[in-house]
């Protein structure tokens, strides 16, 4: 699978874009990437199979939600279900030719619809053949929507396809109702949504070896600046590149006791004590143990610890 960032000049980037011209081409956001985005992938393999042309996912980072939701004058977004990290590695399990990140700033949201559809579609990309859902605006203001890229690609030369919508027996399945599984703690909903559990990956770095010092070390895994759905502590697996499935406890989020500043995802393995530095793992929770706090102090956070490691025990003894 190819990555290409960006729109600006580049030679690696021309090339790598040269490469997929002429393409089929889908655009969104794709947080979660569930059942209704994998529908979505299908089709678009299906076309570009078809065509005989270059499969490309466009999305953005960070996601528009999050541009317009860090203005002072716009509310906090919602949480994302994925950081791009673990959006790129789902999408390198399909047939897909290529993803193109377009950073999302104030020079893409200022582009016109036309001026998107012109110099980024045609000129940039060769799109023949593009799936856009029902609901998807774009451009400058949202002025641009479906109808408007029907008409365009009319002009341009090329077709303009709605995207497939799958639905269960409570409604379309969306990246709103995973985040709300998400909130509820509920990851067999969530798996269900999904089609697969879900997993937050990430290479282990040092921390500030705090854990180890009250005497429940952590691998610590960097979460990035975009606020995740998921926030609290949580049981489940810490997964190795190995296949093996440690069973451990791990707290999501900016650590409040510590003053912590950056976004985290601290994970206790529950037995035994491996050397992880380093390596690419993936935590996959099973089962909500409380919300994130506060703690006057380093001893009512190490008693609530303990208190945390053996509900996480008796939740990961339920689930296997």
């Amino acid at each position: 699978m190819r990555l290409i960032r960006g729109l600006g000049p580049s030679d690696s980037r021309a090339s790598t874009a040269a490469a997929v011209h002429g393409a089929v081409v889908t655009i969104g956001n794709f947080d979660g990437l569930h059942r209704g985005h994998q529908a979505v992938l299908g089709r678009l393999l299906e076309a570009a199979q078809d065509r005989q042309a270059p499969s490309v996912l466009m999305t953005f980072e960070p996601l528009p939600r999050e541009y317009f939701g860090s203005r002072p004058e716009a509310p906090d977004p919602p949480g994302r279900l994925q950081r791009l990290r673990d959006r790129l590695i789902t999408l390198g399990d399909t047939a897909l030719e290529a993803v193109w990140i377009l950073r999302f700033d104030a020079q893409l949201a200022g582009l016109s619809a036309t001026a998107f559809i012109e110099e980024v579609l045609h000129q940039r990309l060769g799109a023949q053949h593009v799936l856009v859902g029902d609901d998807f605006r774009f451009g400058r203001g949202r002025e641009g929507d479906q109808a408007f890229m029907r008409r365009e690609g009319e002009r341009l030369g090329f077709s303009v396809e709605g995207t497939p919508t799958v639905a269960d027996a409570e409604g379309r399945i969306s990246s709103t109702r995973v985040r709300a599984a998400a909130l509820d703690g509920d990851f067999t909903r969530m798996a269900e949504l999904l089609g697969r559990p879900y997993r937050l990956h990430g290479r282990v770095a040092h921390g500030d070896k705090r854990g180890r010092t009250i005497g429940f070390p952590t691998a610590n895994l960097r979460m990035g600046p975009w606020p995740l759905a998921l926030r609290g502590v949580f049981s489940g697996w810490l997964r190795r590149a190995s296949g093996e499935a440690l069973p451990a406890v791990a707290n999501i989020g900016w650590r409040p006791t510590v003053a912590g500043t950056e976004q985290r995802l601290e994970a206790h393995v529950l037995e035994g004590s491996p050397d992880l530095y380093g390596e690419a793992v993936c935590f996959e929770p099973i089962a909500r143990v409380r919300g994130e706090q506060r703690f006057d102090g380093l001893d009512a956070l190490r008693a609530q610890i303990a208190r945390d490691v053996e509900t996480a025990r008796q939740q990961i003894a339920e689930f296997s």
